[in-house]
C-alpha cells in the first residue's frame, strides 16, 4: 500500500488519473504482452514506463531498447528478484523453447520481478518477465514453460507491433475527426468504436498465442498438458480472491479471454498433437528451483497476518472484524466477505497541509455524505472524522484519521441499508501505532518444499501452513491438486512458511 486511492460504490478506483497517463497507459498496454494475470490484486502502473513507440524486434541482432526503460519497468514491480536457481532454470527452459520455434535465431532476456501478483509479460525487444508471485503458483517445469512459449509466441507473432500501430491509428482518426473537422462527438464515438476492436483483437491475440505457445512447448519436449493446468490453478486461485470459487469472467471489453475459454483451446491444442503422458514435466527439478523463495508481501510493504494487518514504514496496524479476508495491494488494502456483502478500504491520503479531516473525507469522496452525519471523535487518542454515505446499492461508513504527519482513510461498505456502523468501529478502533520491536520481527513468508511421509495428507500439510484462511484449499491450488487428492509419499509438495 503506496499511495491515495477512492472508492465509490464499493469498488477501488485510483484517483487523479489524467487524460494523458491514459494515452500514456493505453500505448504501453499496446506494447506489454502481459498475457498471465492475476488481475484482482496489484498491477502495474503503466503511466511511468516510457517505452519507445518504435521499440525494436530482436533478430539475433544487438538490443537497443533503453536500459532506463527497462530499469522503470522493474522498479514499477518492486525491483528484480535475485533467485539465481530459479532465473537459470527460467534462462534453460527459455533457450529450449526457442530453438523449438518458427524463429530459433531470435534472443530474449528473462528479468524475474519482485512482486506476489501473478503475473507475466514480453516486450517486443525480447524481454521477457516473470513475477515470483508466478513462480510459487506453478507446479513444474511444463507448466512454467508453457508460460513463456506464450509470451515468445506474442514476440514471433509481432503481436505487440500490431497492437500499437492499430492504437496509434485510431487516436489519430478520431484527432482528425474532432480537430479538424470540428466534430468532437464523432471523434469520441470513433475512439470507443476504436478501444472496442483494439479489446477485440488483444483478446484474438492471446488466443493465437495460447495456439501456437502450446505447439512450441510440445517442439521442446515439455508436456503440452502444462499450459491447461496452469491456468486452472490461475483460475482457481483468482476464484478464491473473488470469494466465489470461480475466476470471474472479464467484461466485453477485457483483452483477455475467459480463462475457462483458454483452458478449454490449449486443452484441445494439447489432445491434437498426443494423449496425456506426452513430453516431460520435470516437476522436481523445478520444485527444486523455487525452494525458498519469497512467497505474498514484501514486509516493507505491509504484512497481512490473518485478520492483522501491520506495516513497517508506516508504523501502524489493525484488524479487521471476523469474517473478512484481506489483502495488501499496491494502493490500498482491500477486504471483502466470503459471499461478497461487505468490503473494506484503507488508505493513506495525501492532502494539502492545513486540510481539515472534515475536507478530506468530502474531497476525497465522491458521493453525497449524509447531513449531520459527521462527527469529529478521537481513535486511539487520534484526531478523527467519521461519516455516513449511502448509495442505491451501498451503505458506506468513512473515517479520516490522522496519525502525527500521516492522514489515513478506513472505509467500510454493506450492501443494501444496512449500517455496517459496530463493525466499522470496531475496526477503526483498532488502528494503533506498533513499536520499532515488533516491525523488526517481521519476517516474510516464503515457498518451503517438503517431501510427504506415508502419513501426510493434504490436511496435515495444510496445517502447516501460515495463510490467512482456506489453509487446505491453498495447498490444493499451490500444488495443482484437485480435491479428494492423495499425497504421494516421497514426493515434493510447496507449503507456505516463515
Amino acid at each position: 500500500m503506496t499511495r491515495a486511492h477512492r472508492i465509490t460504490n464499493g469498488l477501488a478506483a485510483p484517483a487523479g488519473r489524467t487524460a494523458g497517463a491514459c494515452a500514456t497507459a493505453l500505448l504501453l498496454s499496446a506494447l506489454l504482452s502481459g498475457c498471465i494475470g492475476d488481475q484482482t490484486g496489484a498491477t502495474l502502473q503503466p503511466a511511468v514506463v516510457a517505452v519507445p513507440a518504435g521499440a525494436p524486434r530482436v533478430t539475433g541482432r544487438e538490443r537497443t531498447a533503453s536500459d532506463a526503460d527497462h530499469a522503470k519497468l522493474v522498479a514499477s514491480f518492486g525491483g528484480e528478484y535475485r533467485a539465481p536457481a530459479a532465473l537459470k532454470l527460467l534462462t534453460e527452459v527459455t533457450d529450449r523453447l526457442v530453438r523449438a520455434t518458427d524463429r530459433p535465431e531470435e534472443t530474449y532476456a528473462v528479468t524475474l520481478l519482485d512482486s506476489p501478483v501473478i503475473n507475466a509479460f514480453a516486450l517486443p525487444n525480447g524481454r521477457l518477465y516473470v513475477t515470483r508471485g508466478l513462480l510459487a503458483l506453478a507446479s513444474d517445469t511444463s507448466e512454467i514453460a508453457a508460460v513463456l512459449s506464450h509470451e515468445i509466441a506474442h514476440v514471433t507473432l509481432r503481436h505487440a507491433t500490431a497492437r500499437t500501430e492499430l492504437a496509434l491509428r485510431s487516436q489519430l482518426v478520431s484527432k482528425v475527426v474532432a480537430d479538424v473537422l470540428n466534430d468532437p462527438a464523432t471523434g469520441a464515438q470513433l475512439q470507443s468504436q476504436s478501444k472496442f476492436a483494439l479489446a477485440r483483437f488483444s483478446r484474438d491475440q492471446e488466443l493465437e498465442a495460447d495456439g501456437v505457445g502450446v505447439k512450441t512447448l510440445a517442439r521442446a519436449g515439455y508436456d503440452p498438458f502444462g499450459a491447461g493446468r496452469f491456468l486452472r490453478s490461475l483460475s482457481r486461485t483468482t476464484g478464491m480472491k473473488t470469494g466465489t470459487g470461480q475466476a470471474g469472467e472479464p467484461d466485453m471489453l477485457a483483452t483477455h479471454p475467459g480463462t475457462q475459454e483458454r483452458i478449454t483451446l490449449v486443452t484441445r491444442a494439447a489432445r491434437l498433437i498426443g494423449a496425456p503422458g506426452l513430453g516431460v514435466d520435470e516437476r522436481a527439478r523445478y520444485l527444486a528451483a523455487v525452494d525458498g523463495i519469497a512467497y505474498g508481501d514484501n514486509p516493507g510493504d505491509g504484512l497481512v497476518r490473518g485478520r492483522r494487518f501491520l506495516h513497517p514504514g508506516l508504523g501502524i496496524a489493525f484488524e479487521v472484524p471476523d469474517g473478512f479476508t484481506i489483502e495488501n495491494t499496491r494502493n490500498a488494502v482491500l477486504g471483502t466477505t466470503p459471499e461478497g456483502s461487505r468490503r473494506l478500504l484503507f488508505d493513506q491520503v495525501e492532502n494539502p497541509a492545513g486540510q481539515g479531516l472534515e475536507e478530506v473525507l468530502k474531497a476525497t469522496w465522491n458521493d453525497a455524505i449524509e447531513p449531520g452525519s459527521l462527527e469529529n471523535r478521537a481513535i486511539g487518542g487520534n484526531p478523527a472524522v467519521t461519516a455516513l454515505s449511502r448509495g442505491k446499492d451501498w451503505t458506506f461508513r468513512l473515517a479520516a484519521i490522522r496519525m502525527g504527519e500521516t492522514t489515513f482513510r478506513m472505509i467500510m461498505a454493506a450492501k443494501g441499508m444496512t449500517d455496517p456502523d459496530a463493525a466499522f468501529r470496531r475496526w477503526t478502533e483498532s488502528l494503533a501505532a506498533v513499536g520499532a520491536a515488533e516491525t523488526q520481527s517481521l519476517r516474510p513468508l516464503r515457498v518451503q518444499v517438503v517431501t510427504a511421509t506415508a502419513a501426510d495428507t493434504v490436511d496435515t500439510l495444510a496445517q502447516r501452513m501460515l495463510v490467512s484462511d482456506r489453509a487446505s484449499d491453498r495447498f490444493l491450488v499451490l500444488n495443482g491438486l484437485e480435491r479428494g487428492a492423495t499425497l504421494r509419499m516421497g514426493q515434493g509438495y510447496k507449503i507456505i512458511v516463515e
